[in-house]
């Protein structure tokens, strides 16, 4: 059967934030699926829940680390003060609901939502069909990579993330210089993610990882 990647996700501490906030990294967030979708022609049904809770589907398991990072990109440049815990599940889907994500069900939907609250401290988690431990060994490195991102560099490196891979396109997207962009992005350290990113994309993910 067909793999698909759900990412669910919260906001961290959003009990010690406005309301106001909260509504507004929601707001970043779909928007920010939509974007992502948009580049590669798929409605992501971004799906809101538990007040600060929210999930998406990503069609192409191979996807699913440029999803994860992209989505916290966005939420970093807003400049909210706020971040979001994700964790993705890979398998298969029996329904993607009716109007939204509320009422689907297959097994990535159960071991996303299964493994967030496990995830405790981690802001990226990922399960299921095809995963082993080196996808979550490439997610720890990858949340320390990003925990020192400003807003301006996360800004650049979503970005880069969503195939705006020219350091003029970026500059001419921002408004800025291109020599302003060179150094957001290698301050932001995004380009050490690049070999991570090939390796989920080329991963079989119908067999289980290498331990």
């Amino acid at each position: 059967m067909e793999a698909f990647a759900v990412l669910t996700g919260d906001i961290v501490a959003s009990r010690s934030a406005s309301s106001d906030s909260v509504e507004a990294a929601m707001d970043v967030l779909r928007r920010a699926a939509k974007d992502f979708g948009s580049t590669w022609s798929e409605d992501l049904r971004f799906t809101r829940h538990r007040g600060d809770g929210w999930q998406v589907v990503v069609s192409d398991p191979h996807r699913v680390l440029h999803a994860m990072l992209f989505l916290r990109a966005r939420l970093i440049a807003a400049g909210l003060g706020l971040d979001t815990r994700i964790s993705a599940g890979i398998g298969s889907v029996e329904s993607l609901g009716s109007t939204d994500l509320a009422d689907a069900t297959g097994r990535a939907f159960f071991v996303s939502g299964d493994h967030l609250d496990q995830a405790g401290k981690r802001l990226m988690l990922i399960a299921g069909d095809g995963i082993g431990v080196w996808q979550n060994a490439v997610l720890r490195l990858a949340e320390q990579v990003m925990r020192r991102w400003s807003p301006a560099q996360a800004e650049a490196a979503a970005l880069s993330l969503l195939g705006e891979t020219t350091q003029e396109e970026i500059a001419s997207h921002l408004g800025i210089t291109r020599q302003a962009v060179q150094l957001r992005l290698a301050a932001s350290g995004v380009a050490s993610l690049d070999e991570a990113l090939h390796a989920f994309a080329t991963h079989d993910f119908t067999e289980a990882a290498p331990r």
